[in-house]
């Protein structure tokens, strides 16, 4: 089953967090202002590709980007796969439930989590 995992990435520019998914030998990444919560949906930007890497690094990033820590992790279930949504079912330490990643404008996504599910 592929992995995914959330990044707490402290840098220069402040505190993000990037949401990753195990596609083959790269991490499709979205950048997420805070971690995902049943609370609200999260506006974020889509990034490219990572290292498969990531998956398990926690550590400072290369070229002085800061530092990035693991807030969760676990396994995903593809649900649906669109060039405009990214559906998944995760199942991750913290975070148990349906997740839908929406363009909402060019690289700007809109991340929606439905605990439970």
């Amino acid at each position: 089953m592929p992995r995914f995992v959330i990044l707490r990435h402290d840098s220069l520019q402040g505190v993000h967090f990037d949401w990753m998914f195990e596609v083959g030998e790269t991490l499709k990444t979205w950048s997420l202002p805070k971690p995902p919560t049943e609370e609200a949906s999260l506006d974020g930007q889509r990034l490219a590709d990572h290292r498969r890497a990531y998956l398990d690094y926690e550590g400072p990033v290369s070229d002085g980007r800061g530092d990035v820590t693991r807030w969760d992790c676990g396994d995903y279930t593809l649900l649906r796969e669109g060039d405009d949504v990214w559906t998944v079912l995760i199942a991750g330490k913290k975070l148990r439930g349906r997740a839908e990643l929406q363009r909402v404008h060019d690289d700007r996504w809109r991340a929606t989590f439905l605990s439970g599910e």
